[in-house]
């Protein structure tokens, strides 16, 4: 992949905007346990960063995905895995349904407000019983008159204590699990909506993360995305540009962590020369840094057959499974050689060795992803004729 001029712009811009809005703050914000999603998202707003292959109609950029694919290898320098994850959900989880198949009535009222950075979205879709098995879902949206009646629970919820919107998942008839669900836009203001307590994670400290409680929720019909029963499709859809999102940042964060483990073994001295002159360690930085240019060749053309309308399950499937497995390969190397500083949970390679196990876990774990790649290889065992 060439990348243009415009290309280098918004990823200079992209950088600035970490480095000056985001990093310094990083800390205080994981010390919290949240980050101020609504401040920080108007910024990226402004910045045009929310909707770069959004429609131009709604305040997007209308770029092709290479463009956000910029942005996002950028946005995993970011010093936590929390906020990336959570811009994601934003970008790349939450509404892609809607720019694709949402009415304009829905475009309109939520699309453009998320793209403008006013609006915090969120994608409710995990169960308690149901994460990566995602036929398994059990809340249900059932008519009365010109609405639909929610009930049910969402497990695992980013964004979802700040959230002004889910994109919600849930049964709206009794066909098949593959023909009865749907995505409905449900505004987080709504009576009968109720929050657990944050949920007290591993890593990912940064981002809000709840279970979420639906009694008796009345919304419109009119808020189904597209035609009611063709959720579970979309929804596949959109773990497309969810899994591609999550490689690509994955890509930034690797890259950052390997820098700062050459700073940090230059300046370390041991037997009386810095530990970057052992070969073990310049070696093994350097066969990182191979997997991960390695990496980023997968990424970018799973990101050009995206473009070029291609089917990528499969690509963007292996790699999103790369991904989650790289990145705990480097930061675990990475570690090794920060010694005891890497075993404090302060230090940046001990956040990035937290945060990125969550790539092997979240939108759709390692044999999740192994099992989509061997049934489109043929291999997968399937039922006796």
């Amino acid at each position: 992949m060439r990348f243009t001029e415009e290309h280098e712009a918004l990823r200079r811009t992209t950088r600035q905007f970490v480095e000056n809005d985001v990093n310094p703050h990083v800390d205080a914000w994981e010390a919290a346990g949240r980050f101020p999603a609504h401040e920080l998202f108007r910024k990226m707003g402004d910045l045009g960063l929310l909707g770069v292959h959004k429609p131009v109609e709604y305040g997007g950029s209308g770029l092709d995905y290479s463009y956000n694919m910029v942005v996002v290898e950028e946005l995993g320098r970011i010093a936590c895995g929390g906020i990336p994850m959570a811009i994601g959900v934003q970008t790349d989880m939450a509404t892609p349904a809607i720019a694709r198949f949402g009415s304009d009535a829905l475009k309109e009222q939520f699309l453009s407000k998320a793209i403008a950075g006013e609006y915090v979205a969120s994608i409710a879709v995990s169960e308690v019983h149901a994460g990566s098995d995602v036929a398994a879902i059990k809340t249900k949206a059932v008519k009365d008159g010109d609405d639909y009646v929610i009930n049910g629970s969402k497990m695992w919820i980013t964004n979802s204590l700040q959230a002004d919107f889910f994109c919600l998942l849930a049964n709206t008839s009794d066909e098949g699990p593959y023909n009865n669900k749907s995505l409905i836009v449900v505004p987080s203001k709504t009576p009968g909506i109720s929050f657990s307590s944050p949920i007290d994670k591993l890593g990912q400290r940064s981002s809000d993360t709840a279970q979420v409680f639906f009694d008796n929720v009345r919304v419109p019909q009119a808020n189904v995305i597209g035609s009611e029963g063709m959720g579970f499709m979309m929804q596949m859809l959109q773990f497309q540009e969810e899994r591609i999102f999550c490689a690509a940042s994955a890509l930034g964060g690797m890259s950052k962590c390997v820098e700062l483990t050459i700073d940090y073994a230059r300046q370390r001295m041991i037997y009386g020369k810095p530990l970057l002159d052992q070969q073990v360690v310049h070696f093994r930085l350097a066969e990182l840094m191979t997997e991960i240019e390695a990496l980023r060749g997968l990424v970018h053309s799973v990101c050009e057959q995206h473009i070029a309308g291609d089917n990528v399950t499969m690509t963007a499937s292996m790699a999103k499974l790369k991904a989650g497995r790289l990145m705990r390969e480097v930061t675990d190397s990475c570690l090794q050689y920060w010694g005891g500083q890497g075993f404090t949970w302060d230090n940046p390679v001990a956040r990035a060795y937290r945060d990125g196990r969550l790539g092997s876990i979240g939108g759709g774990a390692d044999e999740v992803m192994l099992g989509i790649i061997c049934k489109i290889m043929g291999t997968l065992p399937g039922k006796k004729r």
